[in-house]
């Protein structure tokens, strides 16, 4: 009895498959994108341990597919895959809970979850306006800052340049 549980653990070892080659490049890809690496063609080849030439064979299937797109020669990312975007709708109810449709499913929220959830989606927004804004601030300052070194230099010259006493007295004169 327990010599044929061993056989049994022994043919399921053997009869596990290993991994196809363009799964573990695509994993490896993956894997980079979670670690926000960039995916080159000698990285995954470090990672999987295969030859280059498979590499590069294998890249191209993945881009051929539509699982990869080529950034650059040698240089692949991830390609994003959602599915169609579904219908979506938010109803606020008398009471204050509020309602969204989204497809086919129905989410009701109380009026605190609702908050909750705008603040969670103000968060995207908010950082999107900050980033703006900031680029803004950083304009309008590289902008002033040129100008004042515009006018330093414009005084330094005029400071520098010595006035000639006829001049003075055209000057008074006038």
């Amino acid at each position: 009895m327990q010599h044929s549980t061993i056989d049994k653990i022994e043919s399921t070892a053997t009869a596990s498959k290993p991994i196809p080659s363009t799964e573990r490049i695509f994993q490896s890809v993956r894997e980079l994108r979670a670690m926000d690496q960039i995916a080159t063609r000698d990285t995954v080849a470090e990672l999987t341990g295969l030859k280059l030439s498979v590499v590069d064979d294998r890249l191209r299937t993945l881009v051929d597919d539509g699982k990869l797109k080529r950034l650059l020669r040698g240089v692949y990312e991830l390609v994003e895959s959602f599915p169609a975007p579904r219908a979506i709708s938010k109803t606020v109810l008398p009471n204050g809970a509020v309602v969204y449709d989204i497809g086919d499913e129905v989410l009701t929220l109380s009026p605190q979850e609702a908050r909750v959830l705008a603040e969670l989606s103000m968060g995207a927004a908010g950082t999107a306006v900050l980033i703006n804004s900031t680029n803004q601030h950083l304009y309008l300052a590289t902008e002033l800052a040129a100008k004042v070194e515009k006018l330093e230099r414009e005084m330094r010259a005029h400071k520098a340049h010595k006035t000639n006493p006829l001049q003075m007295d055209l000057l008074e004169q006038a």
